[in-house]
């Protein structure tokens, strides 16, 4: 099976402090995207899409030395309206598409690997990584459907019943789509929620209403799907690259 990866690089990061785009934050003396770009590499796909918005010419000069394809997200309306513009470049691609965040360098090759070979296993329409935490806030949740097997949806957290808000099981923001389903899906999306944005979590229910299974692949190490979003979270995330075990 065919595969591309779609990064997605265009958040400011306010929360970091600095007018840096996030992604091109160091960790370790390196932008943080550039350990995003090298493991998808390690999967040699066909193709690997970046998508930029913010300050995009700083984030292309920043990773020029890599093989990757440009989309730009301007102006910029949520995550689903993020992996829209990455269309025109994969409208010849039929195969698997893994989506990453380009903020989020934690993740293992070897992680990867396994999530694609479980949603092809289960013959899958959209698979989402997941890991459980003791403090899911401010973190998309998991619902899945009463047998466990399958999820119905993803809400986030400021669209979240107090029930959901109790689940545990948080989205990663790392997916696999077969192609036809995930730009089918989201040019059925819509904005009508409390950010009115694009989310791309809504594309698993209408998948879901579609009638395609949608599954979920639960990580042992939750430490691999942490994204940085304030100088605290990079520090950290610094210190667990330097341990050797996030490659």
């Amino acid at each position: 099976m065919s595969l591309a990866i779609v990064i997605m690089a265009a958040g400011k990061g306010t929360r970091m402090k600095s007018d840096l785009p996030k992604v091109l934050h160091p960790a370790n003396g390196r932008p943080v995207v550039e350990y995003v770009i090298e493991k998808s590499e390690a999967l040699e796909p066909e193709t690997i899409v970046l998508i930029t918005g913010h300050q995009s010419e700083k984030v292309r000069q920043a990773t020029s030395k890599f093989a990757v394809r440009y989309a730009l997200q301007e102006p910029q309306h949520g995550t689903g309206h993020a992996v829209m513009q990455a269309e025109p470049l994969l409208k010849e691609f039929d195969g698997e598409i893994i989506i990453l965040s380009g903020d989020a360098p934690l993740f293992t090759t070897a992680t990867l690997k396994e999530l694609a070979a479980f949603h092809r296993a289960n013959k899958a329409g959209a698979t989402v990584l997941t890991a459980e935490i003791d403090d899911p806030t401010g973190y998309g949740r998991i619902i899945r459907s009463k047998n466990g097997q399958e999820v119905l949806r993803i809400v986030e957290q400021k669209d979240a019943t107090e029930e959901e808000k109790a689940v545990n099981e948080i989205n990663s923001g790392v997916y696999v789509f077969n192609t036809a389903e995930l730009f089918d899906a989201l040019h059925s999306i819509t904005n009508n929620n409390t950010q009115q944005e694009y989310y791309l979590t809504d594309v698993f229910g209408i998948c879901f209403g579609k009638g395609r299974k949608v599954c979920a692949f639960k990580v042992a190490d939750p430490n691999e799907i942490r994204g940085i979003n304030t100088p605290e979270q990079l520090r950290e995330a610094e210190a667990l690259l330097l341990s050797g075990k996030y490659v």
